[in-house]
């Protein structure tokens, strides 16, 4: 089972453990791993060239020497991609975009041996498409569908990893799990440990035919989303972790409570569980008190940005790209308090926008002084409502595109890029639309590029022309130029359709 596309996170969320690293550096940073240790945050900072390591524990791994104003370069990493990150207990896994795993760890761990430095642990021709990090064991999914498995096996841990017990997925959707059973965290439907791996019941007939989604696994508590955004889980649930509504473990697969989840996570050391809806998050467990899924109404982006409701620091994850706030930090207008209080506020309102039975509050004269669409639309079609209904944006983009209006500062991110540049168009905010041009051109790269393409064409981003054409030409045509070496059968069917296109180019000039 292959892990869900890396979220977008905001880097302000580490500000405090970053502040005293140059902002030109932080700038450059593109994605961000962050892990717990002794009870603070150590990092991985990845610009497009380098990866650094940020923290006295993981520089002492590497033989770095720790700087709190400059992160440390790890050369034997440079011009690597990695894709994915996970961490035990003193140790750190990464695997990189062409398969290959590297791994680093505390010095007096016995178990790895990685001799200072981020060891290749590859052998031979293998390459990996997936890690998953447990306690005191680490397990690889190869791409050809075997896994390996590394490290300790005092509960017969060998593709999902908790504290001590793991998870597999076939490719017709079985579930196998092993490891430690104390809780139930298994699902097998008793408290028995298993040194090997074990089919796992389905909850009920109505799923036979649904494919699970994925499956996160946290200290001593598993979590199984399906297709269908069916919630379920088992094991300890001590703290709520199930989100129940009670302390009661199950070691059978339970229905939690939410529904039309579409992403998950928790932590294999502690006790917490977290969900996003598509547009809003939910968090339980930690304490009693939060023994079922409460959302969170202060706007979360990100799994990170919702965990900081429960941790006093966020965790990534695994590895997340970042996101940059777009908007003046500067402007005295914007940051006028009697500004903001106009902005969804119960006792200085006059219209109310309705987006998906939520509301958002808001002034028609500020809106109109600040925007021609709303100068426009509050003389004419909207003059006598005190109600606007919105169906053609969702609530968590419009909500961001009216603070946007009163701070002068907006989030973008993959998720809400495509909205915002059409909002941005059909309102025609010119600042909006340079926002999400600046963005796209960030993110641009051979990965995303079948995304923003169409962007691009739909609305005449221009600036970004020359961007999409030099990725064609380094990252679409040698690929193109392999599968015809390797004697493709579909390559004949490419080279005739761009011989038609060619010729439709040409008459087009023609005429």
């Amino acid at each position: 089972m292959e892990r869900s596309p890396t979220e977008n996170i905001d880097i302000d969320l580490f500000k405090d453990d970053l502040e005293n690293i140059d902002q030109g550096f932080l700038q450059s940073i593109i994605s961000i791993f962050s892990f717990i240790l002794n009870g603070k945050n150590e990092f991985l900072l990845m610009t497009k060239e380098a990866t650094y390591a940020y923290g006295k524990e993981i520089c002492s791994w590497l033989s770095l020497e720790h700087n709190m104003s400059k992160p440390q370069r790890i050369s034997c990493l440079d011009d690597m991609k990695i894709v994915q990150a996970d961490f035990g207990w003193n140790f750190v896994a990464i695997l990189t975009d062409d398969g290959r795993v590297y791994l680093a760890s505390e010095h007096s761990n016995w178990n790895w041996k990685t001799n200072n430095t981020f060891r290749l642990i590859n052998t031979g021709n293998d390459r990996f498409k997936m890690i998953a990090c447990g306690e005191s064991h680490l397990l690889l999914l190869r791409q050809d569908g075997h896994v390996f498995a590394m490290g300790d096996n005092s509960y017969g841990q060998i593709t999902v990893c908790g504290r001590f017990h793991s998870f597999s997925i076939t490719n017709n959707g079985e579930i196998y799990s092993w490891g430690l059973n104390e809780f139930g965290q298994l699902g097998l439907g008793d408290e028995k440990n298993r040194n090997t791996p074990c089919l796992i019941p389905f909850p009920n007939d109505d799923l036979i035919d649904i494919r699970i989604k994925d499956i996160v696994a946290g200290m001593y508590h598993s979590l199984f989303l399906f297709e269908n955004g069916q919630l379920w889980g088992c094991g300890s649930n001590k703290y709520g972790q199930l989100g129940l509504g009670d302390d009661i473990k199950r070691s059978k697969l339970t229905k939690i409570p939410i529904e039309n989840v579409q992403q998950i996570a928790c932590s294999k050391f502690d006790c917490f569980s977290l969900a996003y809806d598509g547009s809003s998050y939910y968090a339980w467990g930690r304490n009693s008190s939060w023994s079922s899924p409460k959302k969170l109404d202060y706007h979360p982006t990100s799994f990170a940005s919702a965990s900081t409701m429960i941790l006093s620091s966020p965790l990534t994850f695994g590895l997340t790209s970042t996101i940059y706030e777009f908007g003046s930090h500067d402007s005295i207008s914007y940051q006028c308090k009697s500004i903001i209080q106009l902005f969804d506020n119960q006792d200085s309102y006059d219209v109310e926008f309705l987006i998906d039975k939520k509301r958002i509050k808001a002034s028609k004269c500020y809106l109109k002084s600040v925007s021609e669409y709303y100068r426009r639309m509050f003389s004419g079609n909207w003059t006598e409502n005190d109600q606007v209904t919105i169906d053609d944006y969702s609530y968590e983009t419009y909500y961001a595109y009216l603070r946007m209006l009163h701070t002068g500062k907006i989030y973008i991110t993959r998720q809400n890029i495509t909205e915002l540049v059409d909002l941005a168009n059909c309102y025609g905010d010119e600042k909006l639309m340079k926002y999400c041009q600046t963005f796209i051109r960030n993110d641009l790269n051979e990965h995303t590029m079948s995304t923003y393409s169409s962007l691009i064409e739909k609305y005449e981003m221009k600036k970004l022309y020359d961007k999409l054409a030099h990725l064609t030409i380094e990252q679409v045509l040698p690929n193109v130029t392999h599968s015809i070496l390797q004697n493709n059968e579909k390559c004949i069917k490419f080279l005739k359709s761009i011989y038609d296109q060619q010729l439709l180019f040409q008459t087009d000039m023609n005429h």
